[in-house]
């Protein structure tokens, strides 16, 4: 009986499989929900899907975007997405949005603020919630990109939560990452955060119409002025990473910068760097999958009831906590 219902769940991952690779929608949705889920049996099924689809048809391009709340992220993807289908291009946005600490619940609602990128027929939009996870992703997105690859996705456009410390993550998962800004002064440039704009490839200011724009053309000068201060990095050709003007709204500036994000990733497939980042990725993704793995593992006994009592003596003033987490590490096998 179990060989038979172990032949019937091979059959049914590749039928998904099959489906997937079609460019079926409703296969590739219920593939992310089933990616997304924490059940342990879902989570076996996941694994032999993904490993089924290893090898996708070609590669998409994967754009990480991140940027300050009330930028305009949602008007940008919905109109950079519009232009890019209305090339033939097939597009993919995994949009992250927050997650309530204190009930884990999520709005989800991108798919209402891009509402005509999601009737295009050449578009597919996925919203997951972040569920409290760290790095502006939701936990599993690293494995919604590959379904979308697989789906036969040219461009896979990764929205994150919003800038913030932890917001470079999103850098592991990518090939080009966008920071979006608003038109502002010194203020602004002070608030955000230098490991994110040594990450990005291209900063984006959006807004730069109408009233704003002699705004977002001096914000875009004083960004370029800071990414000079940056030591340039081996990936980057000459003359990256830059700072551009764009306004979502009146649709200026999107094909100067989908030019130059061509260009940057047909530089760095010539080079090698493309290659040699997507396998520092995966080296990444997999230690992390590890480490998850030992946390998840503290919470099953008799770890679990190990924990618990350390950390009662903690509470108590009987041991420090590094005593304690020393003495830990010692049960478990491992040096402190």
């Amino acid at each position: 009986m179990q060989t038979e219902d172990r032949a019937a769940q091979i059959r049914a991952t590749q039928i998904r499989a099959t489906q997937i690779r079609a460019g079926d929608r409703r296969a590739l949705a219920r593939a992310i929900t089933l990616v997304e889920s924490a059940r342990a049996d879902h989570r076996a099924e996941a694994l032999a899907l993904l490993a089924n689809l290893r090898t996708p048809a070609r590669e998409a391009l994967r754009i990480g975007l991140s940027g300050t709340p009330g930028v305009g992220k949602s008007t940008f993807i919905e109109t950079f997405g519009l232009m890019l289908t209305g090339q033939g291009l097939r597009v993919a946005v995994l949009a992250v949005d927050p997650s309530s600490a204190r009930s884990g619940g999520s709005i989800l609602g991108d798919k209402t603020r891009m509402e005509r990128l999601s009737r295009d027929p050449l578009a597919f939009i996925r919203p997951s919630p972040s569920q409290t996870q760290l790095g502006g992703v939701a936990r599993r997105t690293r494995e919604a990109v590959a379904l979308c690859e697989a789906a036969g996705f040219d461009v896979v456009l990764i929205e994150t939560v919003g800038v913030g410390q932890s917001e470079t993550v999103v850098a592991e998962l990518s090939d080009l990452f966008l920071l979006l800004l608003a038109p502002a002064g010194g203020d602004e440039l002070q608030g955000v955060k230098r490991g994110i704009m040594e990450m990005a490839d291209l900063i984006l200011v959006n807004k730069a119409d109408g009233d704003l724009k002699p705004a977002a053309l001096r914000t875009v000068a004083d960004y370029a002025g800071a990414l000079r201060l940056l030591r340039r990095r081996p990936q980057d050709p000459p003359g990256f990473p830059k700072a551009l003007p764009v306004s979502a709204l009146a649709q200026e500036g999107l094909e100067k910068a989908w030019d130059d994000m061509q260009a940057l990733a047909r530089w760095r497939k010539a080079n090698g760097h493309w290659a040699r980042t997507r396998a520092t990725q995966a080296r990444h993704w997999f230690e992390e999958e590890v480490r998850r793995g030992l946390l998840a593992a503290l919470q099953t006994e008799p770890q679990r009831g190990l924990m618990a009592g350390y950390g009662d003596r903690v509470a108590k003033g009987e041991i420090t906590a590094d005593a304690a987490a020393a003495e830990m590490l010692r049960l478990l096998g491992r040096k402190a």
